[in-house]
């Protein structure tokens, strides 16, 4: 998977390409601008590491702004010094998913890019999941608007100009099963006078 490293210290900013290269596809930025640029892009970076303090754009508004993106899911991590409440909870509410302080365990900043990971596979099977609802939503339509059906007989035309029984046709089209019956009209019109026809002496 590819990760967006945003930070504008050359020297650290190798540090962080070295650190991750043997997990991820590494991508580089030296300002929040180049940063925001990279991850706006369709084939863009989703995971990123963003430093606090940049150029032209702080980490931060970066996510502000990223969180403005539709259809799109990011894991957005904090790499600052700044470690007071407040902090942590500015960063979170512009929209941080996480925050690590400088100095960092490197151990410690690859678990937590792993659970970026995982919550990003996560989103991608449940938009898969809602698309596939969105489709099966979308074959419900056959059974709205109008349906061409006989004014004698009650069968259904189909798409294919084949009249079929009614119940044939809604359990092709639906998860509706049926059980026959018959109403008291019907049994006063039809059936009634049927049965004491046959039992007439």
């Amino acid at each position: 998977m590819k990760v967006l490293v945003a930070e504008d210290d050359p020297v650290f900013q190798r540090y962080l390409q070295r650190l991750l290269a043997a997990d991820f596809e590494v991508v580089l930025a030296s300002n929040g601008c180049e940063a925001l640029e990279g991850l706006r892009q369709p084939d863009g970076p989703r995971l990123a590491v963003l430093d606090w303090m940049m150029p032209e754009m702080d980490g931060p508004e970066v996510c502000r702004k990223v969180r403005q993106l539709a259809d799109v899911c990011h894991y957005l991590i904090l790499l600052t010094a700044k470690d007071k409440t407040g902090h942590v909870v500015s960063a979170l509410e512009a929209g941080a998913d996480d925050y690590v302080t400088k100095p960092f365990d490197p151990l410690e900043l690859k678990a937590r890019l792993r659970v970026g990971v995982r919550l990003l596979e996560l989103q991608t099977a449940l938009a898969a999941r809602v698309r596939e609802l969105q489709e099966a939503l979308a074959n419900v339509k056959l059974l709205q608007g109008l349906l061409p059906i006989c004014s004698y007989c009650k069968r259904i035309r189909d798409d294919q100009n084949y009249w079929q029984q009614l119940e044939t046709y809604f359990g092709q089209h639906t998860e509706a099963s049926f059980s026959h019956g018959i109403c008291p009209e019907c049994y006063e019109k039809h059936l009634k006078p049927d049965l004491e026809r046959f039992v007439r002496p």
